[in-house]
């Protein structure tokens, strides 16, 4: 019972995080691709459709692979690359004043809690129920251990 739970409360854990980064680039960037190109023109952003077209790329096969718990290493870390510039970027809280500079803020940290799931996942792998565990060749297998002599 104890390792279902654990297995369901990862995958959950999953979704919840991939959800962000899943809608951000579906609801958001695909349906705005044009004034989002031209807000990240404005910010100083070179090629601004090419380097959305990769950031779209970056959150919707991280966030799957982040979801079925396959390769989730190599999606945290396509996730956590395309927040580390998002961050700086958009979220400038240092320029501002004001309530601007506060609700800046708030997101400053929030993307920088959403990096620390980055490295949290890069480190331990997907976890439970996930696509990596089921192959016996999976990134966080135990290494069988070889007979003694």
């Amino acid at each position: 019972m104890k390792a279902l739970l654990q297995g369901l409360t990862t995958v959950l854990g999953r979704i919840m995080i991939a959800a962000i980064f899943l809608t951000s680039a579906i609801s958001g960037h695909l349906r705005d691709f044009d004034g989002v190109a031209a807000s990240m023109g404005s910010r100083g952003i070179p090629q601004p459709q090419v380097q959305l077209a990769g950031a779209i790329l970056f959150m919707i096969a991280g966030s799957v692979s982040l979801i079925l718990g396959y390769k989730a290493r190599i999606g945290a870390a396509m996730l956590f690359l395309f927040l580390v510039p998002v961050t700086y970027y958009f979220h400038d809280f240092w320029n501002l004043r004001g309530p601007d500079q506060q609700s800046q803020l708030v997101q400053f940290l929030k993307n920088l809690g959403l990096m620390g799931a980055m490295l949290f996942i890069m480190a331990n792998g997907s976890g439970p129920m996930s696509l990596e565990k089921s192959g016996s060749k999976g990134a966080s297998a135990k290494p069988k251990a070889k007979p003694a002599k």
